[in-house]
């Protein structure tokens, strides 16, 4: 995986330490195209991972990129789902019907309606979940999606719920239809390991909350850090400047520290923070490198 992944909540007014910031980010990116441009900063810096939910708006970003192919060469987009908010959207735009229109997959209304239905009627949990996954990716089609999240919120629903299952049809599901690696978002880190491993997710790709405040780390630091040790997985760390409590620099050499780190998953709206995020990473993986082969 890439070093740094391109995260998107500035874009919907996400923010976990400022509610006044996280409204003057939607405020400013209610215009796709100015998604778009911070993007197209990202991409002129060499990111080429946008790490991006299934938001309504992100459809819009997709038909761009895939309208022009040739002006971001290598840009892979590494879904998040599921994004519950937009599922009520449409159907209070376009009735219930026209929803399921608008997010079922072009495999035929009728015959994926069919599917939906029948999984309902008997039960089949494994059918339900594809569909929704089926849905979640049609606004991907024809783009390199090389992994597919599942979001947090289901992520430890899941976990709390005891449906340990659902993470192999999830896994197995997009490694079949997609060809993609399958992806976990989590603020339990710990007892999801435990879980993958049970139902038999190999080396799996983790993306969770990882700084060293401790900000937003459920557990704490230190059983985390015990997971990264002992623990075979693809780890990718977010929130690693703590929503800006952290200076960069130190937030990103204490990252470093931990060396199973794969990819640092990163938001920002400005050209000098991406910039700086950008050039700070390269300095430090670069110079350890350097120690080490010298």
């Amino acid at each position: 995986m890439d070093r740094l992944l391109f995260g998107d909540n500035q874009f919907f007014g996400v923010n976990h330490m400022s509610e006044e910031k996280a409204r003057a980010q939607a405020i400013r990116f209610q215009d796709t195209g100015a998604i778009i441009d911070v993007l197209d900063i990202a991409y002129a810096e060499g990111i080429r991972a946008f790490m991006c939910t299934t938001h309504e708006r992100i459809a819009e970003v997709c038909d761009h990129v895939r309208d022009r192919p040739d002006q971001y060469e290598g840009f892979k987009f590494y879904p998040c789902m599921p994004y519950a908010h937009k599922y009520a959207n449409a159907v209070t735009e376009f009735g219930m019907l026209g929803a399921l229109r608008h997010f079922l997959p072009d495999e035929g209304f009728v015959n994926a309606a069919m599917r939906g239905g029948k999984a309902l009627a008997t039960k089949d949990i494994e059918g339900m979940v594809t569909l929704l996954v089926d849905a979640e990716m049609k606004m991907f089609q024809g783009l390199s999606t090389p992994v597919i999240f599942l979001q947090n919120v289901v992520v430890d629903l899941l976990l709390g719920l005891g449906f340990d299952e659902a993470f192999r049809i999830f896994a197995d599901h997009v490694r079949s239809r997609y060809g993609a690696e399958p992806g976990f978002i989590t603020m339990n880190l710990p007892p999801l390991l435990d879980t993958l491993e049970r139902v038999g997710v190999d080396n799996p790709i983790v993306c969770f909350n990882f700084n060293k405040l401790g900000f937003r780390v459920s557990g704490g630091v230190e059983a985390y850090e015990q997971a990264l040790d002992s623990r075979r997985f693809r780890p990718i760390a977010m929130s690693v400047f703590a929503s800006g409590a952290i200076a960069p620099r130190e937030a990103l050499e204490w990252i470093h520290e931990h060396r199973s780190i794969e990819s640092v998953a990163f938001g920002a709206s400005s050209s000098a923070n991406i910039r700086s995020t950008v050039g700070l990473s390269t300095e430090i993986w670069d110079s350890a490198r350097s120690r080490t082969a010298g």
